[in-house]
Order: C-alpha cells, then structure tokens, then sequence
C-alpha cells in the first residue's frame, strides 16, 4: 500500500542535491578515459586485462539499475540512493589504494552502482515536488546522465596531467563523502512504496542475462565475433533473457513488472532509449579518436594532434548544451507534449551526425558537432522519463524508470562494440605497431549514428498519441493507480 507523497520545504535544494548526484554518478563512466591507454602499464596487466577496469563499470550499472528501482520502491529510494553513492565511495577508495588489475576491477564495479542513482532520484522527485516542478526537474536529472561523463572528461584530464593518476579516485571519493552527506542530512525519505518480497531469482536472472550479453558485445571484438566465447555467451544471455520473461510473468512480486512495462507507451520509449543511447555514444567514442590522432602530412592529414586535455575542452559544451536545454526541454514536454520532443531531440541528433559526416576537418567543427549532437540528446533524455511516468503506476515508478536507464545503458553498449569494430576496420598504419583509424571509418561512424537517431525518431512518431499531463496533485495519481490495481 502506498502513501500520498509529501512535498519538499525546499524544492529547489532538493534538485540541487539530487542533480550533483546525477552528475557524479554520470561522472565515473568518463573518470578513466584520460589514463585508458596507460592503465596496462600503471596496473602491470596486459590491454585486455585493463579493458576490463571500464568493462566492469558498465557490466555493474547495467545490472546495478533495475535492482535498485525495485528495492527503492520497496524500501524507499532515499535509502537506496545513499546505498549507491556509499558502493561509490567504498569502490573509490578500493582504487585510490591499489595497482593490481584485480582489485582495480572490483573497485571500477562498485563505483558502476552508482548509476542506479540517477533513475531512483527521478522518482523522487517526482514523489517530493509539487507538479508545475516537475517536468523541469526530471529534465535536468535526466540530462545529468550525458551531462557527468562531458564535464568530467577534461577534469580528470586536468587531474592525470597534473597529479599521481590514483588522485583521480581520491577525488571521486572524496566528492562522493560529500554527496552522501547532503543527501543524507537533506533529503527526507518519500512515504510512496510498494512492500512485497524481493525477487531474488528475477535479480540472479536478469543480472546472468545482462552479463552475458553485454560481455559478449563489449568483449566480441577482441574474443571474435565468431568465436565459441561470443556466440556461447550470446545464445546463453538471450536463452535465460527468455526464461527470466516467463518467470516474472508469473510472479507475484517481480523485480520488472512486464505487464506494465509492455504497455506500447513504454516498449516504444524504452526500444527509441537504445538508439539514443547508442546516438550518444558514437560521438563519444569517436571524437576523442578523431582530435588525438596525429596530423602527419602525406599520411594522416586528418589528424588533429590535440592533447587529452584539449580534446575534453573541446568536447564540454556538449555537456553544457545538455544542462542549459534542461528547462526548454521540460517546457517542450509540457507545451507539445514528451512524444513530438522525443522526436525533436532524435531529429536533431541526425542532423548533428550529418553535419559532422562533412564537417571533420578542424576542432571547432568538431565542437560544432558534437554540441548539436548533445543538444538533440539532452532534449530526448528530458522526454523519456516523462513518457515513463505518463504510463507507469506510481508505487513502481523506480522501477520503471530504472529499465528506461537500462536501456540506455544497452544501447550504449552495443554502440561500444560495434563501432569499435568499425574503427577497427579500416587503419593506416604508422610504424611501430601504431596504426590509428582511417578517416572513412569515422566517417561511417557518424553515418551509423545518423541512422540509429532517424531510427528513434521513427519510433517517436510510433508512440501512441496519448500522454496525461501532470495532474494537480500527485495524490490524484495515486488514487488513480489504485483505482487501476482494484479494477
């Protein structure tokens, strides 16, 4: 049984908190990229070993999502929100204080659960703040996801060129101490819960599943697409994938309700959150590649020869374009509804990816692009969570949109894979065992981003055209789930 939510005294701290949270949790997915081509030296392993420091960080996000909306609805998402920033203290101290491969891992894992952050703070908020508040706060929250990982990009640059690179998690750990503070001393608990058991099969099902899969797609370029270890991973995640369906079908208490979240609102918005997320990350990974490579007249001459901290400089205003949208995109889901500015944000994502098929040739345009990018994507993450919740019942609000991040994540990974795969695909090799993509490969890179963002935006257009505008009273939608759940 579910209570009516009781309102924040102060609203607006409530956001502020909640959205630093945000942002440090986005911030552990970048927090390694400046020392990504170093870490075999630094933890004396090999390069495969070490992809494993930023595999295990996405492997534990993934899986670390959807268990923390259904606990955070059980058990409240104040209480869950403090379990994921003290995994990311505990896992940043874990890193501070080592340089051996396996520890690292662990570590890199912990700090991965934070992420289940973000979607419990939107239900929250939703929970805490009066309804004309909401579609803006959800908008910045949401965005805290791209927007993390943009700023700390040059930050963690600054800190590695600067500082002994374990500063880095010093500074995480210290970051997230501060955190867990301000969360804990003032943010109060949400009385909207749904009690029931924990489905402890559903949690081991759906983590087997994720693993396997997601292990295949990050690992296949290395293992072999073709290889028994990817195949066998991939046919294993998608067979248990099945079984764990059927079984939460059949549960009473199921850590995904799949009856709501196959609602046409919900499959469309969760299918249209993979190819965004897949969107993002074809930007993200290339245009690092892109400015780093060395300009080597006759032989590289699109290589632009920017330093690490250079290159997150320049890629930052994407971050910044995502939180300066945040209100246009609450306003937008308000004025025209979360379907048409879902289809917005994807529309201007392709056309940032064919402004860059054509425009690769200098920094700038690079920093042109990938703001536009940006902004096509922190204009689609405000739309989803508020097409979630005009479907989903309040009492599994964090559950719901913990999928929706999942999904994200997903997409994500599969962008990882396969345009590593891509880039991989046609080098120019520089002597000494060095070769470094050729400019078709990254060319072909934002043409696939181009075509994943058409692809949500269809989607977007697919999405009934029903959309509940927020109510007076979040109490009305309470009384309206449970009026759903008796009939």
């Amino acid at each position: 049984m579910t209570t009516a939510p009781e309102k924040s005294p102060n609203p607006r701290l409530l956001i502020a908190v909640l959205c630093f949270g945000g942002l440090l949790a986005s911030f552990m997915q970048t927090l390694v990229i400046p020392i990504v081509g170093k870490l075999p030296e630094y933890l004396d392993t090999s390069a495969d070993n070490a992809s494993w420091v930023i595999t295990s960080t996405l492997l534990a996000a993934a899986v670390g999502m959807p268990i923390a909306g259904r606990l955070a609805d059980m058990f409240g998402k104040r209480a869950v929100i403090l379990g994921c920033i003290a995994a990311m203290i505990v896992g940043s101290v874990i890193c501070a204080l080592t340089s051996l491969v396996v520890p690292m891992i662990v570590g890199r894992g912990l700090q991965g659960l934070a992420m289940g952050l973000i979607p419990c703070g939107i239900s929250l908020l939703r929970d805490k703040l009066d309804p004309a508040r909401i579609p803006g706060a959800i908008a910045t929250m949401s965005a805290t996801l791209g927007v993390g990982g943009a700023i700390g990009l040059p930050v963690a640059a600054w800190i590695t060129q600067t500082f002994d690179w374990h500063v880095l998690f010093w500074t995480s750990a210290g970051l997230a101490t501060f955190t867990f503070i301000l969360v804990f001393t003032l943010v109060s608990e949400s009385q909207v819960k749904s009690p029931g058991t924990f489905d402890i099969i559903g949690a081991v099902g759906l983590t087997t599943a994720l693993v396997a899969l997601l292990l295949a797609l990050s690992k296949g370029a290395t293992w072999g697409w073709t290889s028994a270890m990817t195949l066998g991973l991939t046919v294993a995640g998608l067979a248990i994938l099945a079984i764990w369906g059927w079984f939460e079908l059949r549960t009473k208490t199921p850590l995904v309700d799949l009856r709501t979240s196959r609602q046409p609102i919900i499959v469309l918005t969760n299918a249209a959150s993979v190819l965004i997320g897949f969107s993002l990350m074809a930007i993200g990974l290339s245009a690092p590649q892109l400015l780093q490579i060395p300009n080597i007249p006759g032989v590289v001459d699109y290589g632009m020869g920017e330093t690490i901290l250079a290159t997150g400089l320049i890629l930052a205003p994407g971050g910044l374009m995502m939180m300066f949208l945040s209100p246009v995109s609450a306003r937008l889901n308000i004025v025209i509804g979360p379907k048409f500015t879902l289809l917005i944000g994807a529309s201007v994502i392709a056309a940032g990816y064919v402004t860059s098929v054509f425009l690769m040739a200098e920094p700038w345009q690079i920093l042109v692009a990938n703001v536009i990018v940006s902004a096509g994507v922190g204009i689609g993450y405000s739309a989803m969570p508020a097409l979630i919740m005009s479907a989903a019942p309040l009492h599994q609000m964090a559950a719901a949109n913990s999928l929706n991040s999942l999904m994200r994540s997903i997409g994500t990974a599969i962008a990882s894979a396969l345009l590593a795969t891509i880039l991989a695909s046609s080098v120019i090799d520089l002597g000494g065992g060095q070769s470094v993509p050729s400019e078709s490969s990254f060319r072909l890179v934002f043409i696939v981003g181009s075509i994943a963002a058409i692809g949500a935006a269809l989607l977007a257009l697919s999405i009934p055209n029903k959309y509940v505008r927020p109510p007076k009273s979040l109490g009305a939608i309470e009384a309206n789930d449970n009026a759903e759940a008796v009939s």
